[in-house]
């Protein structure tokens, strides 16, 4: 008989563990992109400042750390400057795309 495991008994899934190059990393963000979530993508931008070091990447951006950690925690809406002060930071960049190519 198959020993059943509760979802409680579960490890929470963390992205930091397989966000080690910038190609992980911009892949991460064009999929979170794509779900058109400002919080999601704050979350993201979280998730990758902490495999980065959070302390560095505030520092970097020119950002205290405690607000840093409030601006890119779940459910934060922070504002577009500190999205692109974190992303030049992390050294990425949003990008816009067409949504439908000319055929």
């Amino acid at each position: 008989m198959t020993k059943r495991i509760k979802i409680s008994e579960l490890p929470e899934f963390d992205a930091t563990e397989y966000l080690n190059s910038e190609e992980d990393i911009a892949a991460y963000l064009t999929t979170v992109i794509e779900e058109n979530d400002p919080a999601l993508l704050a979350a993201a931008l979280g998730d990758i400042a902490r495999a980065r070091g959070m302390s560095q990447v505030a520092k970097d951006a020119g950002i205290a750390r405690e607000a840093l950690y409030k601006a890119l925690r779940p459910g934060s809406e922070p504002r577009f400057e500190t999205i692109s002060r974190v992303c030049a930071a992390l050294g990425v960049r949003l990008v816009a795309q067409p949504i439908h190519l000319a055929r």
